[in-house]
């Protein structure tokens, strides 16, 4: 797992209380679904509802929302999120302020609103 304590900073941003924020080195490796149906584990997705449409812009953002800010380990990042996707909504997402922090930390190219391919 790479926490946000990147780049050597020493760092560390918090998801929530208790919890580092999880960013993986490259947005390249994240290569999960674009489209269809998506259904999240537990761990990601606590209600009873875990599935995502991805087709839907709506639904699309929420299931990013939510890895993004349950995600305790790289993994989770690579599997379920795209860099491509992930450039093209990251000003939409309503994140916890130390999830994005840690994210444009690591990859300046987000906050610059560079959405080129990852």
């Amino acid at each position: 797992m790479q926490s946000a304590a990147v780049a050597g900073t020493g760092v560390v941003y918090l998801a929530r209380p208790g919890r580092p924020a999880v960013v993986t080195p490259t947005v390249a490796e994240l290569t999960g679904p674009t489209r269809g149906t998506v259904v999240l584990p537990l761990r990601l997705m606590w209600g009873p509802e875990r599935s995502f449409d991805l087709d839907d812009p709506d639904q699309l953002l929420w299931m990013y929302e939510n890895v993004l800010r349950e995600s305790t380990r790289s993994d989770d990042l690579r599997r379920f999120l795209d860099g491509r996707v992930l450039r093209r909504v990251w000003p939409a997402l309503n994140l916890p302020r130390g999830v994005r922090a840690a994210w444009e930390r690591r990859h300046p190219s987000l906050a610059a609103g560079d959405r080129r391919a990852a």
